[in-house]
């Protein structure tokens, strides 16, 4: 259907909130070649607790919400006391994160959490310059703070941080898209409260700024072989992903943030691979809507997104 009368079909598109001007469609790509995919039946992994622990085995999983079950009952831990994992290394590396795709080879750490914590913060811009994932389970946490931004200034805010509460309401089991605009919506010139959660420390402290205020290059695992975690259906393992639809994820990744003001490599894969078979715009709007219909996103972000893989596809990236 046409992405005008798509718009009138959600009345929820109308709360989506956009944060630029959109850019003009790109014309429409060719479409991606699928990526041959084979069962992911008890594949193993190696985990760790990123504080320390003896190693485990985990296997058996399709979601980033099962895995998390699997390690929780690995070291007899709550599955809401994790908060997110990285791949290869035990550093709270925002860089390194977990996301749609585990190398059949890479090593899981899982962040815990650790000191909880209360701030204050006077709204003064309208813009705070947090930027908000979370790990599919509940669990919304901080990924970036721009250099020289408002929340720069609050010292006691740092990357990995959990919000769980915002103003006395707990948010523990929204969607970061819900977090982020919450944070959105904090009136201008009033004193907001926010309660968080460290993750737990023992090797080393968490980096709590980017030194250089922008946010590292996104990783897909480069083992030969991935398994591709999906929220809805099977793990599968697959090649990794071509250069081509690497490029097309990160600019989504990046698309993402500019109109959601939230970073999620695991929903930018999910986007490209929707558009894969798609002929036009409209086709792909409507493939959105059936898989991830629930983030309303606005017509003109579809646009870009679409324009983003023409342009992975045709070289322009």
């Amino acid at each position: 259907m046409p992405l005008g009368l798509r718009s009138k079909k959600k009345e929820k598109s109308k709360e989506t909130f956009k944060l630029v001007e959109s850019e003009a469609a790109a014309p429409a790509p060719a479409a991606l070649a699928p990526a041959p995919a084979t069962s992911a039946s008890r594949l193993q992994f190696h985990t760790q607790l990123a504080h320390g622990s003896p190693t485990g085995r985990v296997e058996n999983f399709s979601s980033a919400r099962e895995l998390y079950a699997k390690i929780a009952e690995a070291f007899r831990i709550d599955p809401a006391e994790i908060m997110f994992c990285t791949l290869n290394t035990h550093k709270a590396d925002m860089d390194k994160l977990l996301g749609a795709q585990i190398g059949l080879e890479d090593f899981i750490f899982a962040h815990v959490k650790g000191q909880r914590k209360e701030v204050e913060v006077l709204k003064t811009d309208d813009v705070l310059g947090l930027t908000i994932t979370d790990n599919g389970t509940g669990c919304a946490f901080i990924k970036r703070i721009k250099e020289g931004s408002l929340m720069d200034q609050t010292k006691m805010i740092c990357v990995g941080d959990h919000i769980e509460t915002i103003n006395g309401k707990n948010v523990s089991d929204c969607r970061h898209y819900e977090v982020a605009r919450m944070l959105k919506d904090l009136e201008k010139g009033r004193v907001f409260k926010l309660e968080l959660i460290e993750p737990r420390k023992a090797f080393e402290k968490l980096e709590p700024r980017s030194k250089s205020g922008a946010l590292p290059e996104a990783k897909i695992s480069r083992g030969r072989e991935t398994l591709r975690l999906r929220t809805k259906g099977p793990a599968t393992v697959e090649e990794m992903p071509t250069e081509v639809e690497e490029k097309a994820i990160k600019k989504v990744d990046e698309l993402l943030e500019t109109y959601m003001g939230i970073r999620d490599i695991e929903l930018a894969a999910t986007m490209v691979e929707a558009g894969r078979d798609k002929k036009n715009p409209d086709e792909f709007a409507v493939a959105l809507d059936e898989t991830l219909g629930d983030f309303a996103f606005p017509d003109e972000f579809v646009f870009d997104v679409w324009g983003a893989i023409g342009d992975a596809k045709q070289g322009r990236l």
